[in-house]
This record gives C-alpha cells, sequence and structure tokens, in this order.
C-alpha cells in the first residue's frame, strides 16, 4: 500500500486549463498536471477541496478494460471511483456457419484491448506510471488453442451462443455419465462449457490440436501478451468441464476422457490475486508503464456482477448484453442440472448462474434485417419508441428467442427462434416488443428454478445496455415479479475490473463499494398486466415443450 502523505500549504490558484493547473507557494509560482474525474474538469472548486484536505493517495489511478461480443470498453478511474476517461471500440462476431460464434484473438481482444489502453492514456493526458493496476475481462467461456510461442492458432471459439460441440457433448454424457459430471463438476455438459469445444477441436481440427501448447480463454490470452505467464481464475475454470473438479477447486484427470493434456491448461488463480507485471514489449503496444501490475480479472459477467455490488449471499447480477446472464452469490455449493456453479471470485465463496443464449444479440439481428430504412445513431432508439406503442403481450405474439439454442434452464442446443401468433393485424412493433417480452419470458423461466430451489434473490442489481431500455428493463420487472436495483454509474464489466484491481494491491476492500457506486433508482414491478402476461409465459413454455422435437428434426 502507498503511504499517505497529507498536504498542508498554503497556495493561490491564478490559473486553470485542462488537467494543468498553476499555484503560488508563498512566492514561488508552481505548475501541475494532474489528473481529475471528468465531472471536475470544470469544477476548480475541486481543486481547492483536494489541495486543502486530500493525500498523495488521489493519484493513484486504476485502469479496467472489458472485451464484449460486440464492442471492447476501458474506464479510467481514481481512488475515489470517479472517472476520469472511458474508451470504446466496436468489433464484429464472426459466424463462419449456423451455430458457430467466434472472435480473432489478434485483432478483436489484443487489437482492441491495445486501441483502448492507448486512447485511455493519451486522451487523459495521465502519466502510465501512476496508473497502479490494470485489470481485463473478456466474453467466456472461450476456447483458444495457442503454438509454444503463445500465438493462436485459429480464431477463439466463444461461450453457449458456440454450439458446434453438440456430438462431443453427447459423447461424454454417454462415456463417462451425466450424473458422474454433474457430481464432479457441478454443471451438466452444454454449449456453454469449454471441455466438448476442446474435444471438437482434436476431433476435427487434429492438425491445430497436435500443435497446441496452451488453451486458454479470451481474459488468459489478454493476461498472457501483458505478462508472459498462463493464469485462469477458479470462476472461468469452472466452465472447463469436465475438467475442473469443484471439491478440490483444481484440474484433475478424472474425467479427462482423452479430452487434452491438463498440463496445457493454465495456472488457476483466484481472481484477487496478482498475476504479474506489465513486460516491456506489452508497455510499447499499451502505452502502459513497464512492471504495472496485473490482477486476475475474470469473465465479463462476472465483472459486471462486482461493478454493481454484487458481493454478499443472497446478491444477485443480472445482466442485458447481448446474452442474458445472471449470477446469485451463494454461501454454498447449489448445484442444480439447469443451472451452472462456479465458486464465486473469493476463496471460500460460490455461485449459480443461469443464462439465456441470445438476448441483445436478437435487437441487432431485427435491426439489420427490419428495419433498414433508418439511419443514425438512434436507431434502437427509434425501435423501442415504436415498441412501446404496442400493448403488453404484443396483441398475441409470443416469441421464443432460441437463435442460437438456448442455455439455461433447458440446455438444448436444438432449440429454435420462434414467432407465434402472427396475424394480418400485426406490424413492426409489435414483433419487437414480442422479443423483448420473449426475453423476459425466458428470464422468468431461470428465475422460476432458483425460486424452487429456495434461492430467490434478495437484492437483485441490473447493469447493461438493456437497462437504458425502457420496454426490455421494465417488461422485464412485470414478467419475474421483481424490482430491479440500478446504480448511479453502470459502465459494466470494465468498472468492475477497475474496483477488483484495485482491491487486489490493497488500496480498496468490498466494504468501500457503495462510497464508489452508490443507488441511483429501481425499477418497480408493477402487476397491472400480470393477468395477460401469466398467459404468454403458459403459452411460451407449452410452445417449446411441444415443438422441440420438431425443432431437433430439423437439425438431424
Amino acid at each position: 500500500m502507498v503511504e499517505t502523505i497529507f498536504l498542508q500549504i498554503s497556495f493561490m490558484i491564478i490559473s486553470f486549463f485542462d488537467s494543468t493547473i498553476t499555484l503560488i507557494i508563498g512566492s514561488v509560482p508552481l505548475s501541475l498536471t494532474i489528473i481529475l474525474p471528468l465531472s471536475a474538469r470544470d469544477n476548480s472548486c475541486s481543486l481547492i477541496t483536494f489541495f486543502t484536505t486530500g493525500s498523495l493517495r488521489g493519484f493513484l489511478l486504476f485502469i479496467g478494460i472489458d472485451i464484449g461480443t460486440f464492442e471492447t470498453k476501458g474506464v479510467l478511474v481514481n481512488l475515489s471511483g470517479d472517472i476520469i476517461h472511458q474508451a470504446f471500440r466496436k468489433h464484429d462476431m464472426i459466424v463462419p456457419q449456423s451455430g458457430w460464434a467466434e472472435h480473432r484473438p489478434n485483432e478483436d481482444w489484443w487489437g482492441d484491448f491495445t486501441y483502448v489502453s492507448n486512447k485511455l492514456i493519451t486522451e487523459s493526458k495521465c502519466d502510465p506510471k501512476n496508473i497502479s493496476a490494470v485489470s481485463a475481462s473478456t466474453i467466456g467461456p472461450c476456447m483458444l488453442p495457442l503454438d509454444k510461442e503463445g500465438n493462436p492458432l485459429m480464431n477463439g471459439v466463444l461461450y453457449g451462443v458456440d454450439t458446434r460441440a453438440h456430438k462431443e457433448i453427447d459423447y461424454l454424457n454417454k462415456s463417462i455419465g451425466e450424473e458422474k459430471i454433474m457430481k464432479f463438476n457441478g454443471n451438466v455438459l452444454t454449449s456453454q462449457q469449454v471441455g466438448p469445444k476442446i474435444l471438437w477441436l482434436k476431433n476435427n481440427r487434429p492438425e491445430i490440436y497436435a500443435k497446441t501448447s496452451k488453451i486458454v480463454n479470451g481474459t488468459g490470452f489478454i493476461n498472457y501478451k501483458l505478462t508472459g505467464n498462463y493464469t485462469i481464475d477458479h470462476f472461468s475454470a469452472a466452465f472447463v468441464s469436465p475438467l475442473y473438479d469443484i471439491n478440490k477447486q483444481d484440474w484433475s484427470d478424472e474425467l479427462n476422457d482423452g479430452i487434452i493434456d491438463i498440463s496445457k491448461l493454465p495456472k488457476l488463480v483466484w481472481t484477487n490475486e496478482i498475476i504479474g507485471k506489465i513486460s516491456k514489449s506489452a508497455a510499447s503496444q499499451t502505452g502502459l508503464a513497464e512492471g504495472t501490475t496485473v490482477t486476475s480479472g475474470t469473465i465479463d459477467a462476472a465483472a459486471e456482477a462486482i461493478s454493481v455490488g454484487v458481493f454478499s449471499a443472497g446478491d444477485m447480477l443480472m445482466m442485458y448484453g447481448s446474452t442474458m446472464f445472471y449470477i446469485l452469490v451463494t454461501d454454498k455449493i447449489l448445484s442444480d442440472k439447469r443451472l451452472w456453479y462456479s465458486p464465486w471470485l473469493f476463496e471460500g465463496e460460490h455461485s449459480s448462474m443461469g443464462g439465456l443464449a441470445t438476448s441483445g444479440t436478437l435487437t441487432h439481428w431485427f435491426k439489420n434485417n427490419f428495419a433498414k430504412e433508418l439511419s443514425g445513431d438512434d436507431i434502437f432508439v427509434k425501435l423501442a419508441q415504436e415498441a412501446e406503442k404496442s400493448p403488453p403481450g404484443s396483441k398475441g405474439i409470443v416469441f421464443l428467442p432460441y437463435f442460437s439454442g438456448e442455455r439455461t434452464p433447458i440446455h438444448d442446443t436444438n432449440a429454435k427462434g420462434t414467432f407465434f401468433g402472427l396475424d394480418l393485424t400485426h406490424n413492426r412493433a409489435d414483433m419487437y416488443r414480442s422479443i423483448f417480452e420473449g426475453i423476459a419470458y425466458g428470464t422468468n423461466h431461470v428465475f422460476d428454478v432458483f425460486k424452487e430451489l429456495e434461492a430467490s434473490p434478495k437484492n437483485l442489481f441490473s447493469v447493461g445496455g438493456g437497462t437504458k431500455n425502457k420496454v426490455w428493463s421494465h417488461t422485464t420487472s412485470d414478467i419475474i415479479g421483481l424490482n430491479q436495483i440500478l446504480r448511479k454509474k453502470t459502465i459494466g464489466a470494465s468498472y468492475g475490473d477497475a474496483f477488483l484491481s484495485a482491491c487486489t494491491i490493497g488500496e480498496l476492500n468490498k466494504n468501500d463499494f457503495n462510497k464508489w457506486n452508490e443507488i441511483e433508482y429501481e425499477i418497480q414491478a408493477n402487476l397491472e398486466h400480470k393477468q395477460i402476461y401469466d398467459k404468454g409465459y403458459e403459452v411460451f413454455r407449452d410452445l417449446y415443450e411441444n415443438t422441440k422435437h420438431l425443432m431437433k428434426k430439423l437439425n438431424t
């Protein structure tokens, strides 16, 4: 921890421009360049407060960078959680064929990281030496094979939206046994798990498999590029089923069945561990100072949870993104075939999770195919305004959001998307609204499982782009019957990364978070339309159950 040194000086501010101030101390003019939060750039009073009551710890800065499905976001913050600067970069999700989903590791992961890191530093005009720690998160779970020099051998295979390994899932379930896998890993094998995808690599790309020295996820690839060390946090590792033993919290060969030599898996660490320092090569590419501390990082959803204060048992994250993701912190292992289990970010804590395969991705699909005449940066706003004109229940349309199969709670790679109930009175607004209702029905299906397990959330914290969509967020509360808590800062995973990095080096602890990010308001569940939504949810459930055999037939 950096020693605190308080300043007690007499001074007069004679000029203030951007982040440079000129003081007169005694009779000596002194110019200082400091980094201030964006909110304070036009408020010199904050400078006076700093120099009368502040300390040199106020100069400590932290960077968090999150690589999502369609965009990378980075944030530079100070020790108080003030946002100094933000940076963004968009990229595409590659879909080479149906059921596949990929990113380019050098371009979309490392390329985005270096771009955002440099942008944060240059545009904020901060001294890289003032950055105390950096942490990254990426979409997950992903699978990327590297050669012995650490070079990617193919595109990164993405999380559950990529369903290419369905044959390998069937094989492992039969050869090992579903019950044994469940007991050992706390999870059934689904498209969300990395183990079957490694086996797919072995079966379908033997030339690449033969050259593979390490298997990493997105965060692991970034951390390797930064430090030269191969690591993975326990939360992420639990998704590498069936190679992770939840009871021993370690890699294990017990259920390997020829998937891969576990020596090719990264070193296991907890999320609040330091994994290395910025190398000379990484410094030249990122703009960060050589020797800067790098902390473990994690999967984006877990970092999102931290960004809104999900720490205690009973706290739940609901993340509106390209997918929906739900994380409930628990004080014991809560294992069920319909959900996912993983150790939480800190040793001795646990989490139970659910997630839909597609959500925000569906809004992009709809825009690209049914709103081509709209232009500008506010296309989604215009579509949402249209959707508001459609009544609750979308005039009888029920939508199944299974465009890339489905993850929890049905775990069905064969599931298909459906607009059901269309007639000649329906329009684009009705269809678009039905998408949000269908996603909310899918969310309610997951929450029904938590309720059945007597593990309903005590506090539901929401984050993500969907929280800014009134139709989506309010419809969700109305259908699940729960209020949603929103924090003032809804930056997302990158903000959680920054907080975790500050905690890891000992400058903050969990109890400091409420000062970082206060609660702004709650979305109240409106039960006025409960009868309509209950009927829609019943049709939603029946529609899948009565057509899943037909969905499977399309894939055979």
